[in-house]
């Protein structure tokens, strides 16, 4: 502020510049001082001489006196509320030299994390916190470790917080290593906690080293009916392990996470692995269950994977068309000239079509699926292009042409389908029985082509399709029967186009599947009310011979119990009329609101339609080179690795996708 004007009829200039919160200005005389509040150093403070000086003062008179960030921002004459939120200031690049702000509060806007708050519970500067938020961000966003040795990071950081102590890779390791231990102590007690079973989908990964991982997760639904999926384990293959090993690699990780007694589900994304693999898994974890046979622990495989399989036959199937058509669009787009001539010949043709030419990318089959689509609707305008380029050598005969037809035919229902597949990225088992239907019936379809070239292509993917339907069919059909809008109606729809004449048989053995995994539940219902089982498990065990004998009077208390007691949950869920379909129906909501009509069956539900019928990430519904782990992750050593993978998935999904520092 000023103390004196000589003149006495001019208005003093009103200081703007939050400099001068530092700064007492004195004038004696003619000359202006400013004197800084923290050393008493004094300065020029003439209306001339403008603030640089200052600033640059400052910022050494802090550096030497050793405030904290609280001194460095406190305002000497602050108003009765100077809490300033950056969220709501707007300022150019010279106010960034002049003014300090005290963020008692900032909120930070992305565009896909407009809510997301960092919350600065101390302004004091923390090295610990520091570096526990430096590990925190590395995991998070999947930076390389060695990103703290760059020096263009420490430079930032340096700038940033002065104080700031940079560790070795080593050190930050060690931070990254504690974040993943306690998180996954939290992990473990949700999980254990949760009233219903567990499914557990295991994928294979790879790296560009040609090194394999297996990851495995949990998929549940919670207590709010909100499915989840948290993953357990991301293990390193090392080059001896041998597929046969996969059910030890598999039990051992059940029981460290203490969930062997909780399992549902197993999912493979892949229909090759052996049955005897997943046979052992589910003999090896019934022994703890003695109310639910190896029959209803159900194996699934893959929708998406079955489907890129089935995608990848007609792609080799049609190998050397799709390349004639890839050199023939090359050879278009090889000059203006004669793309300008191909323009011509196609508006001579008749042909009008608003999209335009492109080569496709083969990690990716549904670009090569719009290639041939296009493609398909300037075939006139190839012919004709022929007749006036005698140096195009690509041209396709009528046959190659009708092959190339039928084939994208095909490829436009499968990418129909997986739209719908991987449009949310955690969909409910329901979702699957209608479209894997679909894609039986046009199977059978194709397969009886009387086009020799195409009824051999049907056929080998019919092979490997129905591999996956005799392992997955009864799941599926479970899951649409426990979908409200469908029930058995659904089933018995789809099986008489499938199976025609034998189709009651086939829709018999998922009434019985269905009232067979109905009654264990009833079961474990019963011995719930008893006070002798958790919900969703079998009797605890126990080394008590006279309980142990009464298990056969607990199975026979049940069933003599249902026929004398009135109609059970899941004849009255089947015998009421089907709900109405609609665009905004949410599976899951539904069985919130109807658990208390039907307690045993909502338990089951539960379980069914948090089984996860596909295992690939929707971001790589349409790649045909799998899960990939980069580069920077696979070169770290197997247990970090393991750290790193699993805390950033359970980091991300915290709070919606939040990151909050706590």
């Amino acid at each position: 502020m000023e103390i004196s004007n000589d003149s006495g009829t001019k208005k003093p200039k009103r200081l703007t510049s939050v400099v001068w919160n530092h700064f007492e200005r004195i004038r004696k005389a003619d000359i202006c001082y400013a004197v800084c509040v923290h050393c008493n150093k004094r300065l020029s403070g003439s209306s001339n001489s403008g603030t640089t000086h200052l600033r640059n003062h400052l910022m050494r008179c802090l550096k030497r006196s050793n405030f904290d960030v609280s001194q460095l921002l406190t305002v000497k004459r602050r108003k009765k509320d100077n809490t300033v939120s950056l969220a709501n200031i707007s300022f150019d690049e010279g106010q960034r030299k002049e003014e300090y702000i005290k963020p008692a509060l900032a909120k930070f806007e992305q565009e896909h994390k407009k809510d997301e708050i960092i919350n600065f519970v101390s302004s004091k500067f923390d090295q610990e916190r520091s570096q526990h938020d430096l590990a925190r961000m590395i995991i998070l966003h999947g930076y390389p470790m060695t990103l703290v040795e760059e020096v263009g990071f420490k430079v930032f950081v340096k700038n940033l917080q002065p104080l700031f102590e940079f560790l070795p890779n080593s050190g930050v390791e060690i931070s990254c290593i504690e974040i993943y231990r306690r998180e996954k102590v939290k992990v473990y007690e949700v999980i254990n906690k949760l009233c219903g079973r567990i499914n557990l989908s295991i994928e294979m990964w790879s790296s560009t080293e040609n090194a394999s991982y297996l990851c495995l997760s949990a998929h549940y639904i919670d207590e709010k009916w909100t499915l989840q999926k948290k993953i357990l384990n991301f293990l390193t293959l090392d080059s001896s392990y041998t597929e046969d090993l996969l059910p030890e690699v598999i039990i051992k990780c059940l029981d460290e996470w203490d969930i062997d007694c909780k399992l549902f589900a197993l999912t493979l994304d892949d229909c090759s692995v052996d049955d005897d693999i997943t046979l052992r898994i589910k003999e090896r974890v019934s022994e703890k269950r003695p109310f639910l046979s190896t029959r209803q622990i159900l194996d699934v495989r893959s929708a998406a994977h079955v489907i890129i399989s089935i995608v990848q036959d007609a792609m080799d199937a049609l190998h050397e068309v799709i390349q004639k058509i890839r050199e023939s669009i090359r050879y278009i787009k090889s000059s203006q000239e004669v793309q300008a001539k191909f323009n011509e010949i196609s508006q001579r043709a008749g042909i009008n079509s608003q999209k335009a030419l492109f080569l496709d990318n083969p990690l990716h089959w549904n670009s090569t699926y719009i290639m041939l689509e296009t493609a398909l609707e300037y075939r006139s305008a190839f012919s004709l292009f022929q007749e006036h380029n005698p140096t195009y050598s690509s041209t396709l005969s009528d046959e190659e042409w009708e092959w190339a037809n039928s084939v994208t035919g095909y490829l436009k229902l499968l990418v129909e389908i997986m739209n719908i597949f991987s449009a949310d990225r955690f969909p409910t088992a329901n979702i699957f029985f209608p479209e894997i239907c679909d894609i039986h019936i046009q199977l059978i379809d194709w397969s009886r082509s009387s086009n020799n070239f195409l009824s051999l292509m049907a056929l080998k993917m019919k092979s490997k399709f129905d591999k996956y339907w005799s392992k997955c069919s009864l799941a599926l059909a479970l899951a649409a029967v426990l979908d409200p809008r469908f029930k058995m109606k659904l089933v018995e729809y789809y099986y008489s186009l499938i199976y025609g004449s034998t189709a009651l048989e086939r829709i018999k053995e998922v009434s019985d599947g269905i009232k067979e995994l109905f009654n264990a539940y009833s079961i474990c219902s019963t011995m719930v009310d008893q006070g002798s089982a958790l919900p969703g498990s079998s009797l605890p065990s126990t080394s008590c011979g006279a309980r142990d004998r009464l298990k056969g009077f607990d199975r026979f208390l049940h069933e003599t119990s249902q026929s004398q007691s009135m109609t059970s949950d899941l004849d009255k869920y089947l015998e009421e009329p089907i709900f109405p379909r609609n665009s905004d129906f949410n599976i899951l909501n539904w069985w919130k609101v109807h658990m208390p009509r039907y307690p045993i069956l909502s338990m089951m539900a539960r379980d069914v339609l948090g089984t996860p019928m596909s295992t690939l990430a929707p971001e790589l519904a349409f790649s045909t080179g799998g899960r990939v782990l980069d580069s920077s992750r696979s070169s770290l050593n197997p247990d970090t690795r393991e750290a790193l993978v699993c805390t950033q998935a359970w980091l991300r999904n915290q709070s919606g996708g939040m990151f909050l520092l706590d």
